[in-house]
C-alpha cells in the first residue's frame, strides 16, 4: 500500500521485526517516519505513522485494515495506553505531536453495552470490575450518551440501592462523575435522594462511600432552575422558574433539604464531618453546606439558618481555620465566610415584627422576663415597658429598624451569656436618676451598627477580603464583649444621657484597635482588650486618633454614602476583572502539588488563556514559547467549562524551573506564591498555572472568583485594596462639593408628620 493513497501506515521498530499480522504474515516495511506506537487488544504493538487531518474514525478504519482485524471498525476505539484518555477529533493533533503511546480498545458504544449489561449480573466481583471501570468512562460523552441509551443510569441507580462497601463507593462516584455532564441524569426521583441521605447519615458508611454521596448531594442543590445555562427570561409571575422537559436543572434546595428532613440528624452528620481526619471528607462536607447556604430558599430560609446555628457551625469552621489541613480548604472556608456575610446582612435588613413572626415575639418575651422588671405604666396609662431597657420609645419595630432581626439576635444572646448579669444591671441603672442612665437596649443596637460597618455588611458581595476572619464568625461573641466594653465605660466616666455619642466613638476606636490582624491574634487577647482596659489610656488613644481622622465621616449621612461607593466600586473593580480574562494572558504551566489532585501534564511549557465574550469557557493553548496570539479564539484549540470550575485555590504548584535547576530537593518542591489552580467538583486540576507577577495573579484570581453566581470571594489584598481606595476617593471627590459651599451635614434626619390629607401634587422638577 503506497504513502500517497493510505495516511496510515505501519512501519517496523528497530530492535524487534514487524509483528506478525491476522494470518500469520510479516507486514511490509515503509520508508515513512511512525509518529505513534499502537497496542492492539491482543497486546501487540506495531509502530503506525498517523496523519493529523485524518478524522479518528478514518485512523481507526486504516488501523483496522492495514492490522486485518476481521470485527467491523465501528467496533474500536483509540485511548491513550498511559491516561486511558479516549482520542477524539479534538485531541488527535495534541495524541500525535505528544508520541503518545496509543491502543486499540473498544468503541465507547460497545465498552458502554459491555458495562450495562455486567450491571444486571449483580456479581460482586464482575460488578466491581465494571463500575471502577465505569467511573473513568462515564466522563466521556460519546461513553456517557451510549450508557445513557442503554438504560445504564436506571440500572445504576438499582445497584446503588442494593450494594454495600467499597462497591457502593464506586457506583456512587460513577454517579458523581455522571453528573458532572449538564444532562442525561433529570430523571433521577425523591426515592433516590433520599437513599443517598440515608447512605451519607448511616454511621455504617465508609468514608470513601460518604464522599461520592455528599457530592451527589452537592450537585442536586445546585441543579436549580436558577441555575440553569441561558438567560432567565422575565416573567410576571413570583413563582420560581420551571425546568424544561428533560433538563437536569429541575432539583435545588428544596427538594434536597426535604429529603434531608426525612432523615434524622442527617445535617448533624454533615457539620460534624468537619472535623473528620479525611481532609477530602472535610472538603465534600463543607461544600455541601456552602452549596445549601446559597441556594436555600425563603421557605426555609429561617429554619436552615437556624439549625445551622443549632450545630454550632461556625465553631467547626473556626477549627478548621487551625487546623493543619486548612491549605487544602482555604478556597471553602473563605466561601463559607462570603456566605455568612450574606446570611447577617439579611438578618440585618430583615424588620422586627413580633405580631407576625412567633420567632420575634419569644426572643423579646425572653429579654422582658430576664430583665426581672416589673410592667407599669405612665401617666398616660400606656405601658412603660421597653423604655426601661433603653430603647427610645415603645415601638419595637421603629428601635430595631437600623439593625433588624441581627439586633435582636445580638441582644438574646448578650441575655443568655449571663442572665443574672443582665438582670442586675438593669436594676442598677433603673435606680439611678433618668439622666444618669446608661440605655442598655440603645447601646447594643449602636455596637450591632459599629460591627457592621467594621465587617462591611452593606456590601454582602464583596466583603470577604481574602483572608480567615474567625471573629467574624464569633459576631454575637465579638457583641457582648464589646457592649460589656460600652457599660464599663459608661460607669467608669461617669456619663450622662448626652454622653452617649461620646461613649459609642470610644468603642469605635476600641473596636477597630482590638480587631484588626484577626486572622492572627489569638481570642484571649481580644476578651483582655475589651475586658480589662483602662478608660484613661483608651480616651487618650482616640484622643490621638481624633487628631488624624475627620469628625465627618462618622456622620450617618456619610456613612450611607460611603456604603453605597463601596459597592459601585466593588462592581467597578469586578468589570475590570473580568475585562482582563477576556484580553487574556501568558502564564507558566507549574508542577502541581500533591493537594491538586490527578496532575495533567500540559504539552508546553507556556500557556496563554482567554475567557470567551460569553463568559462561559476559557479558551487555551499549550505552547514551548510565547507567541503573539490573535485576537479572538482562532489560536486556542483547548477549552475549560468555567461552569466545571468548583475552586480557584493558590500557592498550589511549583515553578518547573525550581523542579529542573535543583532535582536532588527532598520532598515536593515549594509552591510558588503566584501560582494557582483551578479544581473540579471532583479535586481534579483542571489547570495549574504561575502568574508572571502579582498583578497578574490578582487579576485572575480574583476575576475567575467574581465570575461565579455568588461572586465568590475575593483572594487578593490587591482587589481588596483597589475597592477601599476607589471608595475613599469617590467619598472625598463627594465631600468636597459639600465642604466647597460650607453645608452643614446633620447627624441624621427626622422625617416630618405625613399631610394631614391627600389635597397635595408633587410638581414637576425643571
Amino acid at each position: 500500500m503506497s504513502s500517497a493513497n493510505n495516511s496510515t501506515q505501519t512501519a517496523t521498530s528497530r530492535a524487534t521485526p514487524s509483528p506478525l499480522t491476522a494470518n500469520g504474515t510479516r507486514m511490509k516495511p515503509t520508508g515513512l517516519i511512525p509518529t505513534n506506537n499502537v497496542t492492539t487488544k491482543d497486546g501487540v504493538t506495531v509502530r503506525a505513522r498517523i496523519d493529523p487531518t485524518l478524522t479518528v474514525e478514518d485512523v481507526v478504519r486504516q488501523l483496522c485494515v492495514n492490522l486485518r482485524v476481521t470485527e467491523p471498525s465501528t467496533h474500536f476505539a483509540l485511548r491513550d495506553r498511559d491516561t486511558e484518555e479516549l482520542v477524539t477529533n479534538d485531541n488527535l493533533r495534541k495524541k500525535i505531536k505528544g508520541k503518545a503511546h496509543l491502543k486499540l480498545a473498544n468503541s465507547p458504544a460497545v465498552e458502554a453495552g459491555l458495562i450495562v449489561q455486567k450491571l444486571t449480573l449483580r456479581d460482586e466481583k464482575t460488578l466491581r470490575l465494571s463500575l471502577f471501570s465505569l467511573q473513568k468512562f462515564i466522563r466521556e460523552e460519546k461513553f456517557s450518551q451510549e450508557f445513557l441509551n442503554r438504560g445504564g443510569l436506571r440500572e445504576l441507580v438499582d445497584v446503588i440501592n442494593n450494594v454495600h462497601g467499597n462497591t457502593l463507593a464506586y457506583a456512587l462516584t460513577a454517579m458523581q462523575n455522571l453528573m458532572d455532564l449538564d444532562y442525561g441524569w433529570s430523571t433521577l426521583d425523591e426515592a433516590f435522594i433520599f437513599k443517598v441521605v440515608q447512605i451519607l447519615s448511616s454511621s455504617t458508611s465508609l468514608i470513601n462511600v460518604c464522599r461520592p454521596a455528599t457530592a451527589i448531594l452537592k450537585k442536586l442543590v445546585e441543579a436549580d432552575p436558577m441555575n440553569a445555562p441561558g438567560p432567565i427570561i422575565a416573567s410576571s409571575s413570583r413563582s420560581p422558574p420551571v425546568a424544561p422537559p428533560g433538563s437536569v436543572y429541575r432539583y435545588g434546595f428544596q427538594t434536597v433539604y426535604e429529603q434531608m428532613r426525612r432523615v434524622k440528624g442527617s445535617l448533624d452528620t454533615v457539620v460534624g464531618r468537619l472535623a473528620s481526619p479525611d481532609t477530602a471528607m472535610a472538603q465534600h462536607s463543607m461544600m455541601l453546606i456552602n452549596s445549601l447556604l446559597s441556594h436555600v430558599n425563603d421557605a426555609r430560609w429561617e429554619e436552615f439558618i437556624t439549625d445551622l446555628e443549632r450545630l454550632n457551625v461556625r465553631k467547626a469552621v473556626i477549627r478548621l481555620m487551625s487546623s493543619h489541613v486548612v491549605d487544602d480548604l482555604t478556597s471553602c472556608v473563605l466561601d463559607f465566610q462570603a456566605n455568612i456575610v450574606r446570611v447577617t446582612y439579611r438578618k440585618k435588613t430583615t424588620l422586627v415584627e413580633p405580631e407576625v413572626e412567633p420567632s420575634h415575639d419569644a426572643a423579646l418575651r425572653y429579654i422582658w422576663e430576664n430583665s426581672k422588671i416589673p410592667l407599669e405604666f405612665d401617666t398616660e396609662g400606656q405601658p412603660n415597658k421597653w423604655r426601661k431597657l433603653g430603647f427610645g420609645n415603645e415601638g419595637i419595630m421603629e428601635e430595631f429598624q437600623e439593625v433588624g432581626v441581627l439586633g435582636l439576635d445580638c441582644l438574646v444572646h448578650f441575655v443568655q451569656d449571663d442572665p443574672e448579669f443582665f438582670s442586675k444591671v438593669v436594676l442598677e441603672q433603673l435606680s439611678r436618676p433618668q439622666e444618669r442612665r446608661c440605655p442598655i437596649a440603645k447601646a447594643s443596637n449602636e455596637i450591632v451598627e459599629l460591627l457592621a460597618q467594621h465587617w462591611t455588611i452593606f456590601a454582602p458581595a464583596f466583603s470577604s477580603p481574602g483572608t480567615f476572619q474567625p471573629f467574624f464568625l464569633n459576631f454575637h461573641r465579638v457583641h457582648t464583649l464589646a457592649l460589656h466594653f460600652f457599660l464599663r465605660m459608661w460607669n467608669e466616666s461617669g456619663s450622662a444621657v448626652d454622653d452617649f455619642s461620646r461613649i459609642v466613638a470610644l468603642t469605635r476606636s476600641q473596636i477597630k484597635v482590638v480587631l484588626q490582624q484577626e486572622n492572627l491574634k489569638p481570642w484571649h487577647e481580644v476578651e483582655h482588650e475589651f475586658l480589662e482596659c483602662e478608660y484613661r489610656a483608651v480616651r487618650d488613644r482616640q484622643m490621638q486618633e481624633l487628631e488624624a481622622e475627620d469628625d465627618l465621616l462618622s456622620k450617618v449621612p456619610v456613612r450611607n454614602l460611603k456604603e453605597k461607593l463601596t459597592r459601585e466600586s466593588a462592581e467597578f473593580v469586578r468589570q475590570q476583572r473580568i475585562h482582563c480574562l477576556l484580553q487574556g494572558a501568558w502564564f507558566l504551566n507549574g508542577i502541581p502539588t500533591a493537594h491538586t489532585g490527578p496532575i495533567r501534564r500540559p504539552t508546553g511549557q507556556w500557556r496563554f488563556m482567554r475567557l470567551d465574550n460569553g463568559l462561559k469557557y476559557l479558551h487555551y493553548i499549550d505552547s514551548p514559547t510565547k507567541f503573539d496570539v490573535r485576537n479572538g479564539l482562532e489560536d486556542l484549540p483547548e477549552r475549560i467549562e468555567i461552569a466545571s470550575i468548583n475552586q480557584i485555590v493558590t500557592a498550589t504548584c511549583a515553578s518547573p524551573n525550581i523542579v529542573r535547576d535543583h532535582p536532588d530537593l527532598p520532598g515536593s518542591p515549594p509552591p510558588s506564591p503566584l501560582s494557582f489552580s483551578l479544581l473540579s467538583a471532583g479535586g481534579e486540576s483542571l489547570a495549574d498555572q504561575i502568574a508572571a507577577d502579582q498583578i497578574r495573579w490578582a487579576d485572575w484570581t480574583d476575576g475567575l472568583n467574581m465570575l461565579r453566581r455568588d461572586s465568590g470571594h475575593v483572594t487578593s489584598d490587591e482587589t481588596a485594596g483597589y475597592i477601599k481606595a476607589l471608595t475613599e476617593i469617590g467619598l472625598k471627590i463627594k465631600l468636597l462639593d459639600l465642604s466647597g459651599e460650607k453645608v452643614d451635614i446633620p447627624s441624621g434626619l427626622v422625617a416630618g408628620p405625613p399631610p394631614t390629607n391627600t389635597d397635595f401634587f408633587f410638581s414637576d422638577l425643571l
